[in-house]
């Protein structure tokens, strides 16, 4: 391993400067777009780009990625611009991550350990510290080398002869040892959510999960339907805690909105993992709304890539509403809503930023969850008075009138879902529609 010397940056006091080295195995016609992100990526971590190259290949070279002459260029550009670090748009390999240190005589960090560096930075609960940490050091383990030979415990001489233990074993073995805590802490997190989860479940809250690609603008969306406080800026990861917050809807009563961290092109699959437990909520919710940058000339795949990391967490069954933003940047788009051929709304264009729009959301989520009322004579027991009570208090009964016997006949309007919770939990039991006893 090389000797890191003190950086540029850190004499200074300013960002590091860095050199991004793009790598385009796909026709190109993306190239612009990706270089676009990474350079964004790169801004985010705090990094200042100071050149940027670009390699096309067919396939990636086994010992420096981009291949001999292409890496050979970087060195230059190194030496040239006093780059403090290089950052590759791509996952590289352990052997080729050390061979281009080698060679450049500087840090080498690829898309998934950038990506981590910004997911570090952000991360302020203790949950999402504690997945971050997780996904880095699962990064870092694929990465442990013969590099500390001289720390190596297992050493020749007279009564040191044995079979010690190297440093490589030794930082294995504590990283397994933290992995292990790391993964016990997420443990009882999970758990808490799951109890959380199953409360709101049980008083029969709906959940509403916003997904998208980063810097879609979910955030923004997000505090302007719960009149919320969470940060919202115009960056890559603004937010990665997820946050959960009660809306009451007129007609349908309370749901839970929950903002998310946003997705990205080839997003970690340790990161992934890590979030596992966060992304629950997004795979447990009644509804997703899928907020997608209108503006953005490459949205089509930016959706494409929220729907394959949906997949990959399970979610991809759960039922979307699309959420056009950022219409004020368009000519010529009104909110509005779409429907498919049945008559469901489909898709729902508006802006965050202005507000324009917000109506129709709210209005979709109010079709969405507005519970189809039935009618149905109920036979309520005399001594039953309390759910006679609860009845009228939920404001749901139209006629009354007592038999005979004593019982009582209540005709009601209701959802089939209370209905049914109504018939589990109180026992009660349906009567004939031709009831002439109310007049």
């Amino acid at each position: 391993m090389f000797e890191r010397p003190v950086s540029n940056a850190e004499k200074d006091g300013g960002g590091e400067r860095a050199v991004l080295i793009h790598l385009n195995l796909s026709s190109g016609a993306n190239d612009s777009e990706e270089l676009a992100e990474f350079r964004e990526l790169a801004l985010s971590a705090g990094a200042t780009p100071v050149a940027e190259i670009s390699s096309a290949r067919r396939t990636p070279d086994a010992k420096y990625l981009i291949g001999t002459g292409k890496a050979e260029e970087v060195r230059l550009c190194v030496e040239r611009e006093k780059a403090d670090l290089v950052l590759v748009d791509y996952a590289l390999a352990p052997s080729q991550e050390r061979n281009l240190e080698k060679l450049l005589q500087c840090r080498v960090l690829d898309r998934t350990g950038l990506i981590l560096d910004i997911f570090a930075q952000r991360a302020t609960s203790h949950e999402g510290r504690l997945q971050v940490e997780l996904a880095q050091l699962r990064h870092i383990s694929t990465r442990l080398v013969r590099g500390w030979t001289h720390l190596e415990r297992q050493k020749g001489g007279i009564g040191l002869r044995g079979p010690g233990e190297t440093q490589l074993e030794t930082d294995r073995r504590l990283l397994a040892a933290r992995i292990k805590q790391l993964n016990k802490r997420l443990d009882k997190v999970q758990n808490q959510r799951n109890q959380s989860r199953r409360a709101r479940q049980k008083a029969d809250v709906p959940t509403v999960s916003l997904v998208g690609y980063t810097n879609a603008g979910k955030s923004t969306l997000f505090n302007l339907v719960t009149e919320s406080g969470v940060y919202a800026a115009d960056q890559l990861f603004a937010t990665l805690d997820p946050t959960l917050r009660r809306v009451e809807l007129p007609q349908a009563g309370d749901v839970i909105l929950a903002d998310t961290v946003g997705f990205i092109r080839d997003l970690p699959h340790d990161l992934v993992a890590a979030f596992r437990s966060t992304l629950e909520e997004t795979r447990q919710a009644d509804l997703l709304l899928h907020i997608v940058d209108a503006h953005n000339e490459n949205h089509a795949d930016q959706m494409a890539q929220v729907n394959e990391v949906l997949k990959e967490i399970g979610a991809d069954e759960v039922r979307q509403i699309k959420v056009f933003n950022k219409i004020d940047l368009l000519e010529g788009h009104e909110p509005r809503i779409d429907r498919d051929k049945n008559g469901k709304i489909t898709r729902v264009w508006l802006s965050a930023a202005s507000g324009d729009g917000i109506d129709l959301l709210l209005e979709a989520l109010e079709e969405e969850f507005a519970p189809q009322q039935v009618r149905e004579w109920l036979r309520v027991p005399a001594s039953n008075g309390r759910l006679r009570a609860k009845l009228f208090a939920m404001g749901k009964v139209l006629k009354e009138c007592v038999e005979e016997s004593g019982d009582l006949l209540l005709e009601v309007e209701i959802s089939p879902r209370d209905l049914e919770n109504l018939q589990k939990t109180e026992g009660i039991r349906l009567s004939p529609t031709d009831i002439n006893c109310c007049g």
